[in-house]
């Protein structure tokens, strides 16, 4: 079957940028109706109050402190209109895209934005901008699309000057090697707009992470992320071939031959060090034909364990989809909540039941590709009692994954707590993780008075296990916001660990993990990261505070 369905994320405007005080462009953000709400308080059990952001020209910021030589310095580097110490330039910089973030901006707090945002063109610039903060003892935070939700672009230091490093201008495909299948971008370039130029090429990347609108290449290699369909096209650690890096110490080039034996790779020590070694400036990735055929399809599953089990024979046949989206009981109930009476009508008719678990798959690939793993996912599902509901729940997904930052921001006006995490573990360990996480977020919310809704689904698979991905609501608690989601992450986290699980499977470590990393680490693993950072950047300007372990 031939799928029109773009894959591709929605088009934005070239000078689309992400409002101070919430996600993308405001435009976008699908709404709440009545009929939403009343589902919503109904499950959080109280009336959802309206809690408006402050105004821009009321948000809290601190005194730049960058001596003005240094200024007129950067200056002469990248260009007088391309340092700026502006109100919104620096709010616009403050922070990520976290729940913390967001509470922190919506009630007029930046104190944690950066003296000045300097936006270099090349990477001779970038090099420069280095050598200058580090012989004046300025701190630089690399900034490419700022969707960080793990505190990996807010500054760290009041102790020095900061400055935030925007890379915006790093952007555009710089080559192509079509023998070999490779292109190579600015890191500054969105992952949107590298979709469009490889897809005018009959091309395609295929690493869609949920912030693709704005996120950056250089930021997908910086934090290690996965894009919506890696089950099947792979990680950016499978993707990415080279980077080119400006660290205090001179440029530092990882990687471009397929395959190598020449001691320790240093490729892999640059993914996920989130601008703690250096700035990435240049990404060489694998690029391959444009899928001929897309393909959905939906299946009722009779429960969260038996769907695991069909993913599980799957993956380890090398037969996985390439999106695998299996959504807990709870999370299902409320997707069908949301959903109008035809849609509910509709599954009733198909499944028999409103029980159960809602598995999404879709595959890319010529035709015959896809009819094989489609036969093979039938027959795996068939074998633990699923209900194939054809192909429209697939698509109505497709149409709307993009959707959800936005309706985080409708969320947040009303009142809600609603915070993601993520984390892995293998096949066996997998259920007692999804157990203690759960239960660990209800507890530690509902100890706070604000009992929770934990919303679940597994959305990568691999042979030796899979991914949870969990979405928690909660009244918030007005005030003490803050206080009430670092209870629930603490509790979060530490169960992780406990449970076997990663403390992030592709959000990265930032400043949000960063206690609880040095445990999955370890101390000689700590010891080994800290000597890496030391060599590249022995007077520790690049993004301290992040990834690494205290000493």
């Amino acid at each position: 079957m031939r799928e029109t369905l773009p894959l591709r994320p929605p088009p934005r405007p070239n000078d689309a940028t992400m409002v101070w005080n919430g996600w993308g462009d405001p435009a976008r953000r699908p709404g709440l109706d009545g009929r939403d709400e009343r589902v919503l308080a109904e499950l959080l059990g109280g009336p959802l109050p309206h809690t408006p952001s402050v105004r821009l020209e009321d948000v809290t910021l601190p005194e730049v402190t960058l001596p003005g030589p240094v200024l007129r310095r950067l200056a002469g580097i990248v260009g007088d209109g391309h340092v700026r110490t502006g109100r919104l330039a620096r709010v616009a910089h403050a922070t990520g895209r976290g729940y913390a973030d967001l509470v922190r901006l919506r009630r007029g707090d930046a104190t944690s934005a950066p003296d000045a945002v300097v936006l270099p063109a090349d990477h001779r610039e970038v090099q420069r901008v280095l050598e200058a903060c580090a012989a004046h003892d300025v701190a630089v935070v690399p900034f490419g699309g700022g969707t960080s939700v793990v505190g990996g672009v807010n500054p760290q230091t009041r102790a020095r000057p900061v400055i935030s490093l925007d890379l915006a201008r790093l952007e555009g495909l710089h080559h192509r090697d079509a023998t070999s299948g490779t292109a190579t971008f600015g890191a500054g370039t969105r992952g949107g707009d590298a979709e469009l130029a490889l897809a005018a090429q009959g091309l395609t990347l295929g690493h869609l992470p949920q912030s693709v609108e704005h996120a950056t290449l250089g930021g997908f290699v910086a934090s290690r992320s996965v894009g919506q369909a890696s089950t099947g096209y792979g990680r950016i650690d499978d993707l990415v071939v080279a980077v080119r890096a400006a660290t205090p110490q001179g440029t530092l080039e990882a990687g471009h031959v397929p395959s190598s034996a020449a001691g320790p790779d240093l490729l892999r020590a640059l993914l996920g060090s989130e601008g703690t070694l250096g700035v990435i400036t240049e990404v060489t990735v694998q690029v391959r034909p444009a899928p001929r055929t897309r393909a959905f399809a939906a299946w009722w599953v009779p429960d969260f364990a038996s769907g695991q089990q069909a993913l599980r024979t799957l993956a380890q046949q090398g037969l996985a989809p390439d999106v695998a989206r299996l959504s807990d009981e709870p999370e299902t109930r409320l997707a069908l909540a949301q959903q109008s009476a035809t849609a509910r009508a509709y599954v009733r008719a198909r499944s028999r039941r409103i029980t159960g678990c809602l598995l999404i798959a879709g595959w890319d690939g010529q035709g015959w590709q896809v009819r094989g793993r489609r036969r093979a996912a039938r027959q795996a599902l068939g074998a633990v009692g699923a209900r194939s509901l054809g192909a429209a729940p697939g698509r109505a997904w497709a149409s709307h994954r993009f959707d959800t930052p936005y309706l985080r921001d409708d969320l947040l006006d009303r009142g809600v707590l609603v915070e993601t995490l993520e984390t892995a573990a293998s096949w066996r360990e997998l259920p007692d993780l999804y157990r203690a996480v759960r239960e660990a977020l209800t507890a530690a919310l509902a100890e706070r008075g604000t009992p929770p809704q934990v919303l679940t689904h597994v959305s990568h698979v691999y042979p030796t296990g899979a991914s949870l991905y969990l979405t928690f609501l909660a009244l918030a608690q007005r005030g003490a916001e803050l206080a009430q989601w670092a209870h629930a992450k603490q509790a979060a986290s530490q169960a992780i660990l406990a449970a076997g699980g990663t403390i992030t499977h592709h959000h990265g470590v930032g400043a949000d993990h960063r206690p609880w990393y040095g445990h999955e680490l370890g101390a000689v693993g700590a010891l080994a990261l800290r000597g890496l950072k030391d060599a590249l950047d022995p007077t520790g300007i690049c993004n301290p505070g992040i990834l690494l372990p205290d000493p």
